[in-house]
């Protein structure tokens, strides 16, 4: 693969991988796609249950799948799928958007108010679950599918999945007489967001998209089919966009088998990798951190097979990226990134590079472009400059359910996606995105109501974390609490500086939070706290720039500010310890205020800057008397004699 970066004069960032091929018929659906190939891999396993052990081959998928579908034709209706992963899943799943009907999927774990929030939003007309679920939509009073292998028969209050799924079915492939006709720009699911960033919301994904990133996350695999080459293990939740995109539809429209897991559980993981000789997997990052952090219990099984792990959602870090190598050393660890906008694709590293990009999250996909845009004059940025990220492509949703304003505020007239991510890329053309790391952390905190994390620059750190926190009604939390509660979980460089509490978060009618607002903000409560006057005109002999104005102020062209105590601290070459156009705050402090009783220091001021190890460290600017020679090491001492 090239490693060159592709970056056009027109500022947008190309992906240097093979372009797709999309099937060139408008009227060929995902699932046509997804069983294309049912001649060549019809007797190959599609799908194992890791606890039972059955197994579904590819061509028996395809009858249930047909099944499921025509008895859904004679329904005619939307539906609601709210299931934990299971064999029958992606058969109720297919078989809905097969018809030309839209699937929308739900988290079990959802509470009553949860799953009547989303049916009230997304309309269905039918509901797909199982048995232990029906007390949670009973109260919805929908006709219900039940998903179950039990031969209990349907009855006034459901339908049993099994009275239609393994009826004999026509051999025949699926074709345009069988349903409705289907187009690609036809909607085939709403998925909706987290709703970490506003009010979750529905996201409309096509045909084309499922298509296309199915296309974009297996580009780097072997072009052979075969079950005994990928044996991909899905534990990652099917209703969420990764198991549903990523590993089920994906892996499967390959040809790959996929061993289902209803949930994750870390021995249980091991022992279906040993049993099913599992090569690969993707997963969170809290998952790749306790397999890193448990290198006995994974010893005690035989994981030799694994040739590859892939984790997006968070980027990790190098520390977890070196560990999990040790843990697995025959396995490539490899990170993407995308979102449930994109269909879950925008860039995923090449596992054969892994090992030399730990920080990146790849290059992009195939047919995907990029922009990088900056905050505050909306431009294009070139390599290793961090920007809002943009993206365009066969990926892209087609918008937000019935929310025509958040769509246009998310999508421009041209095909960009704002994704309200920040990230930039590098010279080989590899994105790497800003952590959106202490957000999540500081939303776990129970009397954090929201939060938004903004990265300000900083000469020595690099850049500096600022947060602002929105408390519970009931809470009194403190700033110290806070940065206390981080720093336990953190390295230090990632610990807070800076605390602001704010009354909302701002937000795009998307969700996206305004991060360009919060910064301006954040200057805004800077300047007004540090007081810090400006003086730019100075005039000289025969100079005829002012120095006195109109209303005889005199500019005396020194720089300085007001503590609260109403003392004058005059600040020597402002521009070198203000730097980063302003966002740098020097503060009095004990430091200060001890330098300034040296009878040879005219002025100073103290700064507090990152440091990896300590966490903050004090640097002291000295503004000497010019009658004396007096040297760092002695103003050191002075100062380490007293503290």
């Amino acid at each position: 693969m090239p490693s060159q970066l592709i970056y056009g004069n027109d500022g947008i960032y190309r992906s240097p991988r093979p372009p797709l091929s999309l099937p060139q018929d408008p009227k060929f659906s995902m699932i046509q796609y997804l069983f294309r190939n049912l001649p060549s891999i019809s007797h190959l396993t599609a799908l194992v249950d890791a606890e039972t052990g059955h197994t579904t081959t590819f061509s028996v998928l395809r009858t249930q799948v047909l099944n499921f579908s025509k008895a859904l034709l004679d329904l005619n209706i939307e539906s609601f799928i709210i299931s934990p992963n299971s064999l029958l899943f992606p058969v109720a799943f297919f078989a809905v958007v097969a018809i030309g009907a839209i699937a929308t999927t739900a988290n079990p774990l959802y509470t009553t108010a949860e799953i009547s929030k989303q049916v009230k939003d997304s309309d269905p007309k039918l509901i797909i679950t199982i048995p232990p679920l029906y007390d949670k939509i009973k109260h919805l009073n929908l006709p219900c599918i039940m998903l179950t292998n039990s031969k209990t028969p349907s009855n006034s209050k459901w339908y049993n999945s099994s009275d239609f799924i393994n009826k004999t079915s026509s051999n025949a492939l699926l074709s345009d007489s069988d349903f409705p006709p289907v187009h690609q720009d036809d909607p085939a699911a709403i998925l909706y967001s987290s709703g970490t960033t506003g009010t979750s919301k529905g996201v409309v994904l096509s045909h084309k998209n499922f298509i296309a990133t199915s296309m974009m996350v297996t580009s780097d695999q072997d072009h052979a089919y075969g079950e005994a080459k990928n044996v991909f293990l899905c534990f990652l939740p099917m209703f969420h966009i990764s198991g549903l995109v990523a590993v089920l539809f994906a892996q499967l429209q390959r040809g790959n088998k996929v061993v289902v897991m209803p949930r994750y559980e870390m021995e249980k993981m091991l022992r279906t990798i040993e049993k099913y000789k599992v090569s690969h997997f993707y997963a969170a990052p809290p998952v790749i951190v306790g397999l890193a952090k448990n290198h006995e219990v994974v010893k005690k099984y035989d994981v030799s097979s694994l040739r590859e792990i892939g984790s997006g959602a968070a980027p990790l870090g190098k520390d977890v990226l070196e560990e999990c190598a040790k843990v697995f050393p025959q396995t490539a660890l490899y990170q993407g990134y995308g979102l449930t906008e994109t269909c879950g694709a925008v860039t995923l590293e090449n596992a054969a590079a892994s090992s030399q990009h730990s920080g990146s999250t790849g290059m992009l996909d195939p047919g995907v472009e990029a922009r990088i845009m900056d905050l505050e004059t909306m431009q294009p940025l070139p390599p290793l400059q961090k920007g809002e990220i943009w993206v365009r492509g066969p990926n892209v949703m087609l918008g937000y359910f019935k929310n025509e304003k958040a769509t246009k505020e998310s999508i421009d007239d041209e095909g960009w996606l704002h994704t309200g991510d920040l990230g930039y890329f590098d010279n080989e053309g590899r994105l790497h995105v800003a952590p959106a790391e202490l957000e999540k952390l500081l939303l776990t905190h129970p009397e954090i109501k929201d939060a938004a994390v903004i990265g300000l620059s900083d000469v020595d750190a690099g850049e500096v974390p600022i947060a602002f926190v929105v408390r519970s009604s009931y809470s009194s939390l403190t700033e110290v609490e806070i940065k206390d509660f981080i720093a336990k979980q953190v390295a230090p460089y990632k610990r807070l500086r800076k605390v602001i509490f704010s009354e909302e978060i701002p937000k795009s009618a998307a969700g996206k939070i305004l991060r360009r607002e919060l910064r301006q903000r954040f200057l805004s409560k800077l300047l007004r706290f540090m007081n810090i006057f400006r003086l730019e005109n100075t005039r000289y002999f025969n100079n005829d720039m002012e120095t006195i104005d109109e209303q005889g102020w005199l500019h005396t062209g020194d720089s300085g500010y007001f503590d609260n105590k109403g003392r004058l601290y005059v600040v020597d070459r402002i521009k070198e310890l203000i730097k980063c156009k302003g966002f740098r705050y020097v503060a009095p402090a004990e430091l200060e205020e001890l330098l300034l009783t040296h009878p040879e220091i005219q002025d100073a001021a103290v700064t507090g800057l990152g440091d990896a190890e300590a966490g903050g460290v004090p640097i002291a600017c000295v503004v000497r008397l010019s009658t004396t020679s007096l040297v760092e090491e002695e103003v050191k001492t002075f100062i380490a004699e007293q503290v």
